[in-house]
């Protein structure tokens, strides 16, 4: 053996000393560098854990009602909320060491490596259940050397800034199952029709296997090979100490119902209040088209289910299904604004232009409570008298001679008063009172009221030949219903974050615009409408659907050439419907001119079916209830035929008696007791 010389051994020793030298600089190097990155992620700080998930709409009972989505469902639900057996499973098969590593196991790492080495391919993958989260979070699945230093990278982030719950609570929430249903709630659903939280081992355990493949281990797709799978990771289970052998055997002979499909229905419930609610979102909340649809908003409605169905079935039973004629209906709760049943058209599908809420068309005779409650500011009285007779407006300036006609052209040829006019729906008398308060008047009440619209300054205005929307015509009335309080239309009451943060809660608001004494005031009058002791030289215009009544109600309808409305309400609702063409055309059908009248009777009885008959009282002070005969409006004596008991703001109550039947009794009637309806008899009616 040849021994080495002293040069020779110097020379080796120099050698070796440059590489650990080497060496150390690479491990010093190598350290600062992982330094580096920790303190670079530090830095960064947490890295945002929002995903796109289903903005779910919810009705006023918390029933789901809808949800916004791209074809993919996502909903987010706690780790408490999730059945413990899944979580049990996914990290038995997924991550066996999950809560001891820091985001990645290295002994599973070098097994890999190993089994891809000596197969010459990709056989075994490593990544854990952090590695996962944060490819599903912020990085495509392409096998690039690029993607995957940058899921080490945000594995890092998250492990350094959330907890081992956090990051198991956005996996389980994130991973795809297959079928568009992104996360284990979504999954549930779609595979069994129950919540995350009520799986049992056996569905939990075919659950967790098809992440791995959901096109290969997804029940629907090979029951057989998801089967298989079940059994690979109940074994598991029980390998780790998560079940016994007896448990993983009876989960895997368990026979499993599988419902394969999401649970929200393809036809949208109240599909035009849906929409009216994404509008709400974004025009009001001022949140982004992205965030409505993906956000996994929890938006929180007014809607009442079982009102929402009966205006629909009532509009189906009432309009003729050959009929083109479009329908527009808003059931509003008068206390608070809260819109509880809304339709914008016969058929979503066939037209989702929203007659309720886009639509401007004329409201023809339903303006003039708003008339009248100007005149009421103005110093008239339900017993202010003008004379109906056929009528010809001239004006000064050139302005061109006004000719206004009631229904029929019938007039009472004498005086009737403002009462009397508002019962029969008296054209000329309108017109008269308008002009004689000035026609700027009725702008600025209708502003008052919360009518947005355009109107023009003209003498029809009376009639309401200027357009308004269905849904604020609903709003104003509620005004009157309510005693005088400002309402908004309200379709939200709250809306949550992905988070569960509140981001939107509807204020309660107390703004008196209206004088309650006029109001109600405004509002007895209004009930004159479905009154026969009204009756003078014409019927009240509710006439026609009296019988179909059982309660109290103060309304008005309307119509023009193209237009057909009746509004009204009840002390605990009101409601608005509008019926007529979308091309405008003239209603000349007699049967569709009632629709709009027997949809509002039926619905107004089914609506409040069940609910207790309230009558509208009073306010405490500011009015006085006196019994007029409604033929002059005159203080009533025993000698009247009629008596009806009517409302004057006080200090503007009649003081002259009817003389007209004195001595005159009504030999007819005499000795002769009518019978009067048991819920008339809580209205003060004589």
């Amino acid at each position: 053996m040849e021994i080495m010389t002293d040069h020779g051994f110097r020379k080796t020793i120099k050698i070796l000393r440059a590489l650990l030298f080497i060496s150390l600089i690479g491990m010093i190097g190598a350290l600062l560098f992982f330094i580096g990155i920790l303190t670079y992620a530090k830095i960064l700080g947490p890295p945002t854990l929002a995903v796109p998930q289903s903005t779910l709409i919810f009705a006023d009972d918390g029933t789901l009602i809808g949800e916004s989505h791209n074809g993919q469902k996502r909903y987010w639900v706690k780790l408490d909320n999730i059945s413990k057996d899944l979580v049990n499973a996914t990290i038995s098969i997924e991550d066996k060491n999950f809560y001891e590593h820091n985001g990645f196991d290295y002994k599973r790492i070098a097994g890999a490596v190993l089994a891809d080495i000596q197969a010459f391919a990709k056989v075994q993958g490593a990544s854990t259940i952090t590695q996962q989260y944060a490819r599903n979070l912020f990085l495509k699945h392409d096998k690039t050397w690029t993607r995957k230093l940058n899921e080490a990278f945000y594995a890092i982030r998250l492990e350094m800034n959330y907890s081992k719950k956090e990051i198991l609570e956005g996996y389980l929430n994130t991973i795809y199952y297959g079928n568009g249903a992104y996360g284990i709630e979504a999954a549930s659903q779609y595979y069994f029709g129950k919540k995350a939280s009520e799986l049992n081992l056996a569905e939990a355990s075919m659950l967790a296997g098809i992440p791995k493949g959901p096109g290969i281990y997804a029940p629907t797709s090979s029951l057989e090979n998801a089967k298989a799978r079940q059994k690979i990771i109940l074994q598991s289970m029980v390998n780790d100490g998560y079940i016994s052998k007896n448990q993983a055997e009876t989960a895997a002979a368990q026979p499993l119902a599988i419902v394969g499909k999401h649970t929200t229905p393809k036809v949208k419930i109240a599909p035009y209040f849906q929409d009216a609610v994404k509008n709400a979102l974004k025009n009001q909340l001022n949140l982004d088209d992205r965030t409505i649809a993906l956000g996994g908003l929890k938006v929180y409605t007014t809607l009442d289910l079982k009102q929402q169905k009966k205006a629909e079935e009532q509009i189906a039973q009432v309009v003729n299904e050959s009929s083109e004629i479009q329908v527009g209906l808003v059931a509003m709760d008068p206390t608070n604004g809260h819109v509880k049943a809304m339709v914008g058209g016969r058929d979503y599908e066939k037209s989702p232009f929203n007659r309720a809420v886009q639509a401007i068309r004329q409201p023809g005779s339903t303006i003039k409570p708003i008339l009248y409650y100007a005149a009421l500011e103005h110093g008239f009285t339900p017993s202010s008298t003008m004379r109906s007779e056929y009528t010809t407006f001239h004006f000064d300036g050139g302005r061109a001679d006004y000719t206004p006609h009631n229904f029929n052209n019938k007039y009472a040829n004498d005086e009737i008063t403002l009462a009397q006019a508002l019962a029969v729906s008296d054209n000329i008398f309108a017109v008269k009172t308008h002009l004689f308060l000035g026609e700027g008047t009725l702008i600025e009440t209708a502003k008052k009221f919360g009518l947005s619209t355009k109107m023009k300054d003209v003498p029809s205005l009376a009639l309401g030949t200027s357009g308004v929307r269905v849904i604020e015509m609903a709003n104003a009335y509620s005004m009157f219903a309510n005693g005088g309080n400002k309402v908004y239309p309200t379709l939200i009451t709250r809306v949550e974050d992905q988070n569960g943060n509140i981001i939107y809660e509807k204020e309660k608001t107390h703004e008196k615009v209206l004088d309650e004494a006029k109001a109600f005031v405004m509002t007895h009058m209004m009930t004159g409408v479905f009154d026969p002791k009204l009756n003078g030289y014409t019927r009240v215009t509710g006439s026609t659907i009296i019988k179909d009544l059982t309660r109290p109600y103060a309304g008005k309808s309307g119509s023009t050439e193209t237009d057909s409305w009746m509004i009204g309400f009840a002390p605990q609702l009101v409601t608005a419907v509008w019926v007529g063409y979308d091309v405008s055309k003239p209603i000349e059908i007699p049967e569709e001119k009632s629709y709009a009248k027997k949809i509002w009777a039926k619905f107004m009885e089914a609506a409040l079916d069940g609910k207790s008959v309230r009558a509208f009282k009073p306010p405490k002070e500011g009015v006085v209830g006196l019994y007029v005969n409604p033929a002059n409006g005159k203080l009533a004596t025993k000698d009247c035929p009629i008596r009806r008991l009517t409302y004057y703001v006080e200090g503007t109550e009649p003081t002259e008696y009817c003389t007209e039947h004195i001595g005159h009794k009504n030999k007819k009637n005499e000795g002769k007791e009518k019978k009067i309806p048991w819920y008339k008899r809580i209205m003060p009616w004589s």
